[in-house]
């Protein structure tokens, strides 16, 4: 199917289901990386975000919704995620369901291996980032879009057989961001948001622990789950720091380390910390620093949804 007819396809299907929204809309669109696979965070606090596909999922955006609403701000957040897809699943099979309104602002990225098929090849990236943003800007000629570049797969690096086999850990992140790059500038995307980088900055900085394949150091995190692919727990909220300084220019920090979604999901506060932290070192220059903490502790009663 050509893109031309998948775009009238999605706008004649998205016709009858605009809507207007109270606050900011704010769609994602993407994969396991952003529905938190392998993680608690994958139907976190579901019923506080829309999925348009009606799986229950909550994930990433989930937490950002968390993060927006202890910082006061008001977001409409959606979103559209399938395993294992690059956007070019969600050009192919998702227009109608993407495209049911026009969006203020759009988070975004591709398959974790730049294409699937071919692995470290930007060209398909690059793209349908362009054919997608075309999409969402003749559904909202003002929508703000995101690409967010994703991290190093343990996975990919370390085994033999690995994409990146025989490179440091730092060097799939570096690669999948200049070939973001290469994606914004042709889509013309101001901005990148930072997460492979912020994982690469966690483990320089030894906050979180660079080879699961050896173990853990002591007093260091996992980035990764089991599988050494997708987010820990751990890695998924700092995706989501990282995502809400870039969307929001907020500090990451000024949410305190006794946030609640970290309190829900069993971060400590020292982990709490030193994640805010690296997410603000990774926006530093782009996010106005204002490191204040919540004024009320953390407790099950304020940590419901919604407060």
């Amino acid at each position: 199917m050509k893109f031309t007819t998948m775009v009238i396809g999605g706008l004649i299907l998205a016709s009858s289901g605009t809507t207007t929204a109270a606050g900011t809309s704010l769609l994602f669109i993407g994969n396991s990386f952003l529905f938190g696979s392998g993680s608690a965070v994958r139907f976190y606090r579901a019923e506080t975000v829309t999925d348009l596909n009606n799986e229950g999922i909550g994930g990433v955006p989930a937490l950002f919704k968390s993060f927006t609403q202890q910082a006061g701000l008001d977001y409409e957040v959606a979103l559209e995620t399938r395993g294992g897809s690059g956007l070019d699943f969600h050009l192919e099979q998702k227009l109608g369901v993407v495209g049911r309104r026009g969006w203020d602002k759009v988070v975004m990225h591709g398959y974790s291996t730049l294409d699937a098929q071919k692995p470290r090849d930007p060209a398909k990236l690059v793209t349908t980032t362009r054919q997608m943003a075309e999409f969402l800007r003749g559904r909202n000629a003002n929508v703000e879009l995101f690409l967010m570049a994703t991290w190093s797969r343990a996975d990919q690096t370390y085994p033999e057989k690995g994409a990146w086999a025989g490179t440091p850990i730092d060097v799939m992140a570096r690669d999948i961001r200049a070939a973001y790059d290469q994606a914004a500038a042709g889509a013309g995307i101001r901005q990148v948001i930072p997460v492979g980088e912020a994982f690469n900055r966690a483990i320089a900085t030894g906050v979180a622990d660079p080879n699961p394949y050896d173990g853990i150091g002591g007093g260091t995190i996992n980035l990764w789950t089991f599988d050494h692919y997708h987010a820990s727990t751990h890695g998924y909220y700092l995706e989501a720091l990282v995502i809400f300084g870039s969307v929001t220019g907020r500090d990451p920090r000024s949410l305190g380390d006794n946030e609640c979604s970290a309190y829900e999901l069993g971060i400590s506060r020292a982990e709490t910390k030193s994640l805010q932290q690296v997410a603000f070192d990774q926006l530093a220059g782009t996010v106005q620093p204002s490191p204040l903490v919540l004024p009320k502790p953390v407790n099950p009663e304020r940590c419901v949804a919604g407060r």
